[in-house]
């Protein structure tokens, strides 16, 4: 049996099979990936159902698969959410059951950072990942402009991914970083061990840019603008205000309609629950309470009979499209 890393793939799962056939991977050898096997490139399902099928593969956590475990989707998770549909849920159940770290005899291997102090086993998740919480924490400890392997120096190959180290693997103290940026249209590299022969193929196009081209108007329309805060919606709004073409201008500027026609029928919506308190009080007198608490917008009856029902007062309960367009339903405006 051999053992072979493969650096960061990112859903480039051509070059995974062209990477595995030049290496003449076997089902009897043996295949670590050190994370990040989704986002970016254009097969991210791909990639997983061979990992997933595929005997004698073992694949660390990287900072983009906790990323969706998390559920701190940014552009590239929520394509990847798409682009796996129904079978999304089961990827997350999947990345619950990955490592944050794999020993064999010749070498440790991480997605990101790693110590130089302290043992492995007692290396934080977010620095071995390399999220954003690790990052900062490696910065803390490490002098400025400094990577932390530059401080290692152990007796055992540390192999790693997660920073783009170029066209060829980057060795510095006994770490090897493999990520060669084949999301990138650079390069997938593979080391074997106990050889640290380096195996590689060139990928066929920068996949990431095409990616983010051709999945805009898909991932904006999936986004659930329904339940977003008028205040959430106003910042993606103003971040996507650089694009230019004119399908997605379009589309942003229908939305951007839709959330100020909703905003502006606060006062509609005020003057018809006013009206009704009023109504209420008139008819009803002593039994007010009883007549306003059949109505599911009670609370709001209750402050109107107050005078304590303000334009502000619906700006805050009611921030989001979904809860005006409800309660306008169930004033029949």
């Amino acid at each position: 049996m051999r053992t072979f890393v493969i650096g960061d793939i990112h859903g480039c799962f051509d070059e995974l099979m062209e990477l595995t056939e030049k290496i003449g991977l076997t089902e009897n050898d043996q295949l670590i990936s050190v994370g990040d096997i989704v986002d970016r490139g254009n097969k991210s399902k791909e990639v997983y159902e061979y990992f997933l099928n595929r005997p004698n593969s073992k694949v660390l956590v990287g900072n983009h698969e906790r990323k969706h475990q998390n559920r701190i989707l940014s552009y590239s998770q929520e394509i990847v959410k798409l682009q796996f549909g129904a079978d999304y849920e089961d990827f997350l159940k999947w990345i619950r059951t990955l490592d944050y770290y794999y020993e064999t005899e010749d070498a440790i291997i991480v997605h990101a950072f790693f110590e130089h102090d302290k043992a492995l086993k007692e290396q934080k998740q977010e620095v071995l990942c390399g999220s954003t919480s690790g990052d900062r924490y490696l910065e803390k400890k490490y002098a400025p402009e400094t990577f932390w392997a530059e401080y290692y120096q152990g007796n055992k190959p540390i192999i790693y991914g997660h920073h783009v180290v170029g066209d060829k693997p980057k060795i510095v103290n006994n770490t090897y970083g493999i990520d060669t940026g084949c999301c990138h249209g650079d390069y997938l590299t593979a080391i074997e061990l106990p050889t640290f022969k380096i195996f590689q193929v060139k990928a066929k196009k920068d996949y990431w840019k095409e990616e983010q081209r051709i999945w805009q108007i898909p991932v904006l329309k999936a986004k659930d603008w329904a339940n977003m805060q008028f205040a959430d919606i106003d910042k993606q709004l103003h971040k996507l205000a650089f694009i230019q073409e004119a399908e997605l201008v379009n589309y942003l500027s229908e939305i951007r309609i839709w959330k100020e026609e909703l905003v502006n029928s606060y006062r509609d919506i005020h003057l018809k629950i006013d009206k009704l308190s009023k109504s209420l009080m008139k008819e009803h007198k002593d039994n007010f309470s009883v007549e306003a608490n059949k109505f599911q917008f009670k609370a709001y009856l209750f402050k109107s009979k107050t005078n304590n029902l303000t334009i502000e007062y619906l700006e805050k309960s009611l921030n989001t499209p979904n809860k005006v367009l409800a309660l306008k339903s169930q004033l029949k405006l």
